[in-house]
């Protein structure tokens, strides 16, 4: 069995994995990243650990201290990997829950899309019909977009959560409403910009937008856009780099 993490910004997430078979799941905050070893205690026939981590090496060390069966595996982006080529500027610096969610959504879509995740930050990143990453962008999320306006502006603290509301009349609501807007038109346009893309290249049809995340049921009835939600876009990416790496390994042992 293999064990996936998948420490972000916020959450941790995990999942055991048989073969392609999910068996167990869990998620806990990154700033309870000490107690995962209770977490993890009764998971039996783990043989491989694989980590993408973006929450920085003291969350690394615990999770090395945690996966006492197996040695943790860290995924980082690479210039090509799983059928995906890595157009960054310098391909080691994209976030490697970038990189895997990009891998996860090129194999379930097998064309040109927009892989959007949705948590403390929003990332919107862009495939080409050819599995290239052409380029994306990170903004705040929904979230933390309210919580800097608040800490920010002595006018705009508000006690209660808001509801969106297309013109809102109250402080709360036009700050969860302006904070999912601008979610929704950053999409949006990327969407759109893609879309030219690929009939400037020559490919037709249309272009979906893969969207997981904490904020990903908040986003869904607001986007104009072709939609297919993923949950653990990030785990089912580093469950393919694990794969790959298995086959890789069983080539040069039949040599």
């Amino acid at each position: 069995m293999k064990l996936l993490i998948d420490a972000g910004n916020t959450r941790i997430k995990w999942a055991g994995v048989d073969g392609e078979i999910w068996l167990c799941s869990g998620t806990l905050p990154v700033g309870q990243a000490g107690e995962l070893p209770h977490q993890l205690a009764g998971l039996e026939g783990i043989r491989q650990v694989w980590v993408s981590n973006v929450a920085g090496e003291a969350v690394a060390q615990q999770i090395r201290a945690a996966c006492v069966f197996a040695l943790p595996c860290f995924i980082a982006s690479q210039e090509a990997q799983c059928g995906v080529r890595n157009g960054y500027s310098s391909p080691a610096q994209l976030g490697s829950d970038r990189w895997a969610a990009l891998i996860a959504a090129w194999h379930l879509v097998g064309g040109a899309c927009l892989v959007v995740n949705s948590g403390t930050a929003t990332t919107i990143d862009a495939l080409s019909a050819r599995g290239e990453f052409i380029g994306g962008l990170i903004l705040p999320g929904v979230e933390l977009m309210q919580r800097s306006l608040s800490g920010a502006t002595a006018q705009l603290q508000v006690a209660q959560a808001g509801e969106y509301a297309p013109f809102p009349l109250n402080t709360a609501d036009a700050l969860y409403s302006g904070a999912l807007q601008a979610s929704c038109g950053a999409i949006e346009r990327q969407h759109a910009r893609l879309g030219e893309t690929c009939l400037e290249s020559g490919r037709r049809g249309g272009v979906p937008v893969v969207l997981s995340g904490g904020a990903a049921a908040a986003l869904r009835d607001h986007l104009n856009v072709p939609l297919r939600i993923v949950d653990n876009l990030v785990l089912q990416g580093v469950l393919l780099i694990a794969q790959e790496a298995d086959g890789l390994i069983a080539q040069e042992i039949n040599r």
